[in-house]
Order: C-alpha cells, then structure tokens, then sequence
C-alpha cells in the first residue's frame, strides 16, 4: 500500500460575494502551482454567499475542497476552521480579493522555511495600479498612537519597507503564509475579533510563544481591496474601532486602551480639519472616525450585520420542491 504525499502547502482562502474576485485568486493560484514541486492543496471557505461563489470555487480545477457555510462568520473564525481542515505544514491565508503575483509563494514559502521560528510570513500587498499598500506594522501602543498623531507613523510605525526579508510586528492576513504547528499551538485566531485586528492579536500571540512574523517584499500580491459607502462604510468603521479597543484592552488593560483611544482620535480630527482646506479628502469620513475611536463600544459593525443576515437568512421559508 502506498504511502500519501505529505502536503507542504495549503492554500486557505475565505470569500464573501465575490464569485469574480475568487476566479482572479483561483487563476493566480494555478499559475504559482505550474512554478513549484512540492505537494499541495487549494481549500476554498465560502462564507454563505448568494451569487454563486461556491459553486464557481467546486468547478475550478485546482480546488481541492470546499467548505460551504449556511451562515455568515467572522473572518477569525472563518480562518481557524480552514487552518484545522488543512493538512499543509504551512498555510498560506488569502482572502478572496488577493491576487498573487508570480513567484510569491516560491519567495514566501523560502523566507519560512529558511527560519525556524518564524511563525508567520506576510506578503507585499499592491493596489491594481501598482502602488505598494503597507501591509506590516508596529504592534499598536500608546507609543504607536502617538507616533501616527505626531505624523511619523510611516516612518516609524509602519514597517513594510525595504527591499530585503525583515522581522515585522504583526502583517496582513490578506496574503500570509502560516506555520500551521506555530498556529495550533497558540490555539489559532480568535473568534472575539470579527474582522479587522484579528492578524494583530494573532502576530501577538505567536510573539508571546516565542515565534515572530516576516515581512517578504519579493512576494507580491495585488490587493482588490473593496471599497464601501454609505452604511456599509460606517459599519466597518465601527468594527474597525471596536476591535482595536478590544485588542489594546486584551492585551494593554483599560488605561492603555483608554490613551489609544484618545490619541487615534486626535490624529483623526487633524486630518478632518486638514479636509476643510485640501481637497479630495471626506472631513465627514474622518469625523465618523473620531466618533467611533471614542466610542468603540457603540453602533453597529459587521459583526451586527452578519447577525442580521443570518437572522434572515432563518426566517426565509426553503424553496417548494417542484
């Protein structure tokens, strides 16, 4: 009886109603298979979409498995039950809006191999026009806060810069390679964050067990990053502020987060005067920022909308057999 192939490499992806952008992944993930040796396989975390997108996912050739969800989930959870399904040594967590460019798993999957204790590896991630986003950070602090008030957050906060592989605080899971052991270990991400810091606390935790995150800029990929207005732009903004008071509070206490607060405030009110003069920037964006920042604790976030969706989603009588 033959032995099975030990999966190096798991591919992890998450999606929401975004049959389009899935497609775009998949196809970027067929390319980089065409350029590696090692074994791999492509698991795809629908998260209870409407428009197709499972279907889409099953239908591609290089899927292995899909996970169909009936209700919606947080992106934390989302992402720990595709690490727990995945059989790879490591795991490379994308969401449905990144595209890969060539050669990015081969220059991730070397930088994570090549260091024992790194627990984490996060990509370069581009807009479509090619312009670089940051994508890594200092762990946020009072000292971080008050960095990004006084202006100098891209020089000393933001790390994502260079040209050579680097020690960063935490990256963006949008495109980041995952030592699935280093993962189980700290019991993989927490389901307290909805979205939006849950990469935070993770880089966090992997830190506090001794492992550290990469920063690969040789990796690239572009970032479909979706942009919303209206309310669905104001309930981001809200699950934004909650999680990163919830972040400083798990990990800083209450004085800590309540310094964040204030200071993030600070920083957002600078940049709303600044829009009453400059022009192409929302003062009114900013000021519901302000507002969120100093009150993390109210309005509704994405965490609110999901409920609702799926309370619908209960409610609706299944179609009549025909």
């Amino acid at each position: 009886m033959q032995a099975a192939v030990a999966v190096e490499l798991s591919f992890c992806i998450v999606n929401t109603e975004q049959r389009a952008l899935l497609r775009y992944c998949l196809d970027a993930i067929a390319r980089e298979l065409s350029t590696v040796t090692f074994e791999s396989e492509v698991l795809v975390l629908d998260n209870a979409s409407r428009d197709g997108s499972a279907e889409a996912a099953r239908s591609h050739p290089i899927t292995t498995d899909v996970i169909a969800l009936h209700e919606r989930h947080g992106k934390a959870e989302n992402d720990s039950t595709l690490l727990r399904r995945a059989r790879g040594r490591f795991c490379l967590l994308l969401n449905e809006d990144s595209e890969l460019e060539p050669g990015a798993i081969v220059a991730l999957h070397a930088a994570i191999a090549a260091d024992p204790q790194a627990g984490a590896a996060g990509a370069m991630l581009v807009r479509p026009d090619g312009v670089q986003q940051p994508s890594a950070w200092r762990f946020p602090s009072p000292a971080a806060a008050l960095l990004t008030a006084l202006r100098l957050h891209r020089s000393r906060v933001v790390q994502s810069r260079g040209e050579a592989t680097r020690r960063v605080d935490w990256a963006q899971s949008a495109a980041m390679l995952v030592r699935r052991d280093a993962a189980a270990e700290i019991g993989y991400f927490d389901p307290d964050f909805f979205v939006y810091s849950d990469e935070v606390d993770f880089c966090r935790r992997l830190a506090d067990a001794g492992w550290h995150t990469l920063y690969v800029p040789d990796a690239r990929a572009v970032h479909h990053e979706q942009l919303t207005t209206g309310a669905g732009s104001q309930r981001r903004i809200v699950e934004f502020s909650r999680n990163r008071d919830r972040y400083m509070r798990k990990h800083h206490g209450p004085i800590a987060a309540a310094l964040v607060r204030w200071l993030t405030a600070a920083a957002y009110l600078e940049r709303a005067a600044g829009a009453l003069v400059l022009s192409g920037h929302d003062g009114s964006r900013y000021m519901r920022h302000v507002k969120a920042s100093l009150f993390p604790r109210r309005g509704e976030g994405l965490a609110e909308a999901a409920a609702e969706f799926n309370r619908r989603l209960r409610e609706t009588p299944p179609p009549r057999a025909a």
